[in-house]
This record gives C-alpha cells, sequence and structure tokens, in this order.
C-alpha cells in the first residue's frame, strides 16, 4: 500500500502517523498537478513547434508541423505500409531480445554466485563491452549472414550486456543474511538458486532489462538502415534519403511509441514480480 495516499481514517498498523483531512486532500491535489502536467508538457511542446513552423520561423521543410505529421501517419495506417515496416521491427526486436536478455540473466546470475565464473568472465565482459554494436556488424554480417540472424544477433549482442551486468549487481546486493539464512537450513542449490538468488536480483535485474530494450531499439533502427529492405529503421532511412521529412519523422514517432510501450510493459511486470518494492 502506498503509504502516502492512504485514506487518512485507515488504521496504520505498521505505526507511521496518519495524515491529517488537510494533508491527505493536499496529497490529492498534488498528484492531480502532477499527472495534469504530465500531459501538458508534450502538449504545450507540440503546440510550440506547429507554431513556430507554420509561421516558418523553423524551416517546414526539415521540421514540418505535427498535424502534416500526424496527417501522414494516418495515410500510412489506412496503406498498410506502417505496419508492413512496423512488424518486422517489432519480430527482429522481440527475438534479439530475448536472445540477449535470457544469457544476460543466466550468467548475470552466475557471476554474482560463484567466484570463478566472476573471476573468469569478468574481465571478458570488461573488455567486449565498450566496443559499440554497431562496430561489430561487419564481422557480424561475416558470421551469421545478411538475412534476419544477423539482425538478431546485432540486437542480442546489445541487449546481453546491461542484463548481465545489472543481474550480476543484483545478486551482489542481496543482504548475506539471507544466504546464511538458507545455508544454515541446508538449502539445495536449485532452492537458493529460485528463492533466494533470483528473487533479490530481480529489482536491479529489471534496471538492466529496462536499458536492454531501449539500446534493442536503437540497435534495430541502425541495423535496418545499414543492411535491410524492410522495417521502421529502413523507412527512416529512405524517407531521409528521399527527402519525405514527414514520413521520416513517422518512423521516429514509431520507435518512440514502441520504446514507452516496452517500458511500461516492463515496470508492470516488475511491479508483478517484485511486489515487495
Amino acid at each position: 500500500m502506498n503509504l502516502s495516499r492512504r485514506d487518512p481514517h485507515t488504521a496504520d498498523r505498521m505505526g507511521t502517523p496518519r495524515l491529517s483531512d488537510a494533508e491527505w486532500q493536499a496529497e490529492r491535489r498534488s498528484g492531480q498537478v502532477e499527472r495534469l502536467l504530465t500531459v501538458l508538457g508534450p502538449l504545450l511542446i507540440l503546440a510550440l513547434w506547429e507554431m513556430l513552423s507554420r509561421a516558418e520561423v523553423v524551416d517546414p521543410r526539415f521540421f514540418p508541423p505535427p498535424s502534416r505529421i500526424v496527417l501522414r501517419l494516418g495515410q500510412m495506417i489506412a496503406s498498410g505500409d506502417l505496419w508492413w515496416h512496423a512488424e518486422v521491427s517489432l519480430g527482429r526486436i522481440a527475438a534479439g531480445f530475448l536472445m540477449g536478455a535470457l544469457p544476460g540473466v543466466i550468467l548475470g546470475l552466475a557471476i554474482g554466485l560463484y567466484r570463478p565464473v566472476r573471476a573468469l568472465l569478468t574481465p571478458l565482459i570488461g573488455a567486449l563491452m565498450p566496443i559499440p554494436t554497431m562496430a561489430l556488424v561487419p564481422l557480424i554480417m561475416i558470421l551469421f549472414g545478411l538475412g534476419e540472424l544477423s539482425k538478431w544477433v546485432t540486437i542480442a549482442t546489445s541487449v546481453f550486456f546491461p542484463v548481465v551486468i545489472n543481474t550480476a549487481a543484483g545478486v551482489a546486493s542481496i543482504d548475506p543474511i539471507y544466504i546464511d539464512v538458507a545455508r544454515n537450513y541446508g538449502a539445495s542449490r536449485w532452492s537458493f538458486f529460485t528463492r533466494i538468488a533470483l528473487p533479490g536480483a530481480l529489482p536491479v535485474m529489471f534496471e538492466g532489462l529496462q536499458m536492454g530494450q531501449a539500446i534493442a531499439l536503437l540497435t534495430i533502427v541502425a541495423a535496418e538502415m545499414v543492411a535491410a529492405s524492410r522495417g521502421v529503421g529502413y523507412l527512416i532511412w529512405t524517407s531521409y534519403k528521399t527527402f519525405q521529412i514527414a514520413q521520416m519523422f513517422v518512423g521516429l514517432l514509431v520507435i518512440a511509441s514502441l520504446g514507452y510501450l516496452f517500458s511500461l510493459a516492463l515496470r508492470a511486470l516488475a511491479h508483478r514480480l517484485t511486489p515487495w518494492r
């Protein structure tokens, strides 16, 4: 229960002082103002952009008014062109994210739990992590070809490192008392893994998954610009080359929307799996 939002007349079992009616009303008004600002901020920016573009204070050839972008968005949805590109990118993101996140979680838990694994893998991860994923694209294409697999591997490579590092950090942040209790009661390795290590690492691990999904979106756009004939990145790149700027902004809007939706989904999953936070 959110203590700051509780009913002032509800009994407090934790001994926290209850809010008075005036404080409760102030808290509610503060929350309403925050939600209003969350909506108004983007709307004000769009309205300013619209006015500046139509008044040609900014060049409408490079920054078309949002109304024109929305019109182009509707046209692409009606024609099916947008979904034709978006479904390919979604499939690539999903496959690459799973290919990078699952090994990242497993190895992160192993690094956090076992010192020999940590000694073996930490130097390798530290050496490989600074290399930009796009710098590896030529090598990935040589190894995996020009098909879908190379794009999945490119995304997986970018997702793997933030997930493995945050998962290992999550295990390291577990209170030692839980580990001692599990050992004293003779918990099996599987029980220790599923009831201590994994739940304890989940909060920090989800931060790594959040970073991973954001990086996956960045990577898919860059990968589709380099070697693809479909996808949102390809749409953005070809729109730029043919000077269809409104259509290019549609592609950028799609990427931004996907990132926001993925972030909400991961936060909802984290809230469900870590209710104690």
